[in-house]
């Protein structure tokens, strides 16, 4: 018997050194691994400056150091050691996680960024007012796979569970997952581009487009009014405008160029289809794009092939990247001060809109000529038109379905969906003072996830912040305009608070009381509509309650009308019902 268990006790002693040194082997190998990762992270970003600034290589160097550091991390983590230790019952699932981040990783270093490193960025981007359709051509087949790949590692790593994962390697997934989503948008931006720039630009028969310029000084759903517009066209990658005006000359109409549906009508009458300045009171940028397009053709402009939008803050990104603009005759444009140059100082200075009307003109001009004439740094102009779409400041909408339908789920598109994955709560602004007192104006917004129903339905607790900084007096008559406040001074906005898709406002308080909203039904969205009056250097705090759908999930993302300011927002999200 006590032989017996002495044999027993010599077996387990056994047995546990094996695994004390199984699990030290496996933990070195793990340590090891780390370090070859946050050898990789670093020389990703130092590869990914490379690429945009040209350095080809360079990059390529740096790209064959990274290969060589994510397929140390994949062998270290892929033997059949680590294999077997992925079916153990506490840790495995930790294993089989940083097994898949390492083999994730080396697919992209070995079969996406191989592309993008031969990727010139100069093709990209216009030289002379031309680009070089045929590299873009050449370069799409690679741009194609690389922008596979990254979304088949993205699949594969949010396809990995994370309950029973060790801390450590949990919060890596989470940050893998956040970089790849960022990864997709650059690999499907860029893969788009390659595919739809060459027929946008008449590599298939010339094209021409409607370049419209919202004034932010009055606010409208996607920004503010068209004013100013410009007519582009574009011949074998060759870029020319070749010829402005201003909204003002384009007709009103007693009724709607467009039919309009009864969903529109109810909210917003037939404004949208009798004043060119009304057509985005919608915050979807196709229904308004549609409108515009036809105004301008029943006005003699002939037809187009699509139209683009964009505002004086995107114009100071892209200043920031091609350095100041001279406008003979005017201030020089610079980023800094662009936006109270065009929104404040212009009205300042010049007393009459057919001049105001002229200098929005030749400030489009003078800066379109730099952007497509001048040397500039991609990854300057890169990060510019990144950071403008982002912001819904730089709008498209094609009249061809199928460009329109690559487009679409894209925030280039400006569409509101009708479907989501997540809910979408909006906040859209309109003007109902008659006035250019937008510029003054200062927004935020706070949007809370409230607790479960029975139904698991969610409830959205909604806060927005309207400050006026207008002065009391010695504003110009264009921007004290119509004063349909009741003072010329005073603000009325017109706040639209879209519910998530199937969902619906609740109720609303201003400034702590209850406030009777309007309604309404826009793309499966129930709408509240209230008007709001903010008078000199006063704050409005505007609140609503919105439900969302049954079985919703506790992500929600806010929608907002751009202006000359950016908002300040704060989202807090929560867990799915019954989690």
């Amino acid at each position: 018997m006590r032989r017996t268990l002495r044999r027993v006790l010599l077996t387990a002693l056994v047995l546990g050194c094996l695994l004390a040194v199984a699990g030290g082997w496996l933990g070195l190998r793990g340590w090891q691994a780390r370090g070859h990762l946050e050898n990789a992270a670093s020389l990703a970003r130092e590869l990914s400056q490379q690429v945009l600034d040209g350095q080809t290589g360079q990059a390529r160097r740096t790209l064959e150091a990274l290969q060589q550091q994510t397929g140390a991390a994949r062998s270290r983590t892929g033997d059949i050691g680590w294999r077997a230790a992925g079916s153990a019952p506490y840790a495995g699932r930790s294993m089989v996680a940083v097994r898949e981040l390492a083999a994730g990783v080396d697919e992209l270093a070995r079969r996406a960024f191989p592309a993008l490193v031969e990727l010139n960025p100069q093709s990209l981007l216009p030289t002379s007012g031309r680009l070089d359709l045929a590299a873009l051509r050449g370069a799409t087949p690679s741009l194609v796979e690389a922008d596979t790949v990254v979304r088949e590692v993205r699949d594969r790593i949010v396809g990995l569970p994370t309950s029973g994962l060790a801390p450590a390697v949990r919060d890596a997934v989470a940050r893998f997952r956040a970089e790849l989503d960022r990864l997709v948008e650059v690999t499907t931006a860029v893969r788009r581009s390659a595919a739809l720039l060459p027929t946008l630009l008449g590599d298939n028969g010339t094209r021409t487009y409607l370049a419209v310029f919202q004034n932010l000084a009055e606010p409208r759903a996607t920004g503010g009014i068209f004013g100013a517009y410009a007519v582009i066209r574009a011949s074998k990658g060759e870029v020319k405008l070749v010829k402005q005006g201003s909204a003002t000359e384009l007709n009103t109409y007693g009724r709607p160029p467009v039919p309009l549906s009864k969903e529109l009508r109810a909210l917003y009458t037939d404004l949208p289809g009798i004043y060119p300045a009304d057509v985005n009171l919608t915050p979807h940028f196709p229904t308004a794009a549609t409108l515009y397009r036809e105004m301008y053709r029943r006005a003699g402009g002939g037809t187009v092939d699509g139209v683009l939008a964009t505002d004086p803050v995107a114009l100071s990104y892209l200043l920031n990247a091609i350095g100041p603009v001279q406008v003979p005759g005017h201030p020089t444009l610079t980023a800094p001060t662009v936006v109270r140059t065009l929104l404040s100082d212009a009205y300042r200075r010049l007393d009459k809109p057919a001049q105001q009307d002229n200098y929005f003109a030749v400030s489009a001009r003078a800066v379109f000529d730099a952007v497509l004439t001048r040397p500039v740094n991609p990854r300057a102009v890169a990060q510019a038109v990144n950071t403008a779409v982002t912001e819904r400041r730089i709008l498209f909408w094609s009249a061809h379905p199928a460009e329109q339908q690559e487009l679409v789920d894209t925030r280039l598109a400006g569409v509101l969906p009708e479907q989501e994955s997540v809910h979408n709560v909006g906040v859209f602004l309109n003007d109902g003072s008659g006035a250019k007192l937008g510029y003054y104006l200062h927004r935020s917004a706070e949007l809370t996830v409230g607790d479960c129903r029975a139904d698991r339905s969610r409830e959205l607790h909604l806060r927005i912040t309207l400050r006026s900084s207008a002065p009391r007096s010695g504003l110009s008559e264009t921007v004290r305009g119509l004063g349909l406040s009741g003072d010329p001074y005073t603000a009325r906005v017109l706040v639209s608070v879209f519910s998530p898709v199937r969902g619906a406002p609740l109720a609303a308080r201003l400034d702590g009381k209850p406030k009777p909203m309007g309604g309404g039904v826009e793309r499966g969205r129930r709408v509240g509509v209230l008007a709001v009056d903010v008078g000199p250097g006063r704050t409005r705090v505007l609140e609503v309650g919105l439900l969302t759908p049954p079985n919703a999930g506790g992500t929600v993302e806010l929608w907002l009308t751009p202006g000359p300011t950016p908002w300040t927002t704060r989202v807090s999200s929560a867990p799915a019902c019954g989690r």
